[in-house]
């Protein structure tokens, strides 16, 4: 059946691109899902708290806090929301980023770009370019290209056999079945359901469980779910062996992730409370 797809309705009409650049802010309460939508313009989404999951018709993106995810113009997509999520989320025409990608990608945002989404929320568009508000777009357009991506995206196969695999390993991350396994059920070599999935996702059937395993890692300690809990939910033999892989991926341990989003949260009070107070 296929997906609907309809306009976006909680930007409250800032995705239509009547303005090159335009910005705002958003709440959601946990477990929030947005509908399969899509927009005139390309949108950068900068997370602030909380963890969002977003779909599109072959992938899935898990953006954590202080990331961003970069979904170009006219792609469909759905978004759920871990936890309590904050965000804030900058729309461009398509004449304005030619130079970005033509792909979604959760993509790293470093403190300039922080204060530039956040300043673009706040500009009052159509603006003089040799205005502030005029430079604040200009470098928050150079600053674009320069994202760095990130590897937090999990690509779905097309063929359904694959597809049955994935969706088993999402819901029973724990499930042990090595490949070969997997090929006996199907009735087909090993070597010939390892190369669809190359194929497919562009990853070894290995490296996608190791991938899906530690996104949905992202979700349940965002819920609050205690590490060790995590590491058996997954199927790892051990904390340790959860921690050393997700370090590899994150570039942090849990325990370090699990404190990321307290620490952002009141980097941000700091923040906004300056920018009051000047």
């Amino acid at each position: 059946m296929d997906k609907p797809t309809e306009q976006f309705v909680p930007g409250q009409g800032v995705d239509q691109g009547d303005v090159p650049v335009s910005g705002c802010s958003a709440r959601h309460p946990p477990g929030f899902q947005v509908p399969w939508h899509c927009h005139p313009t390309a949108q950068l989404i900068h997370t602030v708290q909380g963890v969002m999951v977003v779909s599109t018709d072959g992938a899935q993106w898990v953006v954590p806090p202080t990331r961003g995810v970069w979904i170009p113009p006219g792609v469909r997509h759905q978004m759920r929301m871990v936890g309590e999520v904050r965000s804030r989320m900058v729309y461009l025409r398509p004449e304005m980023v030619e130079k970005m990608p033509k792909q979604c990608q959760v993509v790293g945002i470093s403190p300039l770009l922080r204060e530039l989404i956040l300043a673009a929320t706040e500009v009052v568009t159509p603006c003089d370019p040799a205005s502030r508000d005029g430079r604040v777009i200009s470098l928050l357009l150079d600053e674009l290209v320069m994202l760095p991506a990130l590897p937090l995206s999990l690509p779905f196969p097309a063929d359904p056999g694959l597809m049955a695999i994935c969706r088993r390993l999402m819901d029973r991350p724990d499930d042990p079945s090595t490949l070969a396994d997997w090929a006996q059920r199907f009735g087909v070599h090993v070597k010939t359901i390892e190369r669809r999935f190359v194929r497919e996702t562009g990853l070894t059937f290995g490296q996608w469980r190791q991938q899906a395993r530690l996104t949905l890692a992202l979700e349940l300690l965002a819920k609050g779910e205690k590490i060790v809990d995590v590491a058996l939910a997954l199927g790892y033999g051990s904390p340790s062996a959860f921690a050393t892989a997700f370090r590899q991926q994150h570039g942090v341990p849990p325990s370090a992730y699990r404190c990321l989003e307290d620490s952002v949260s009141r980097s941000q009070a700091r923040s906004s409370s300056s920018r009051r107070a000047s």
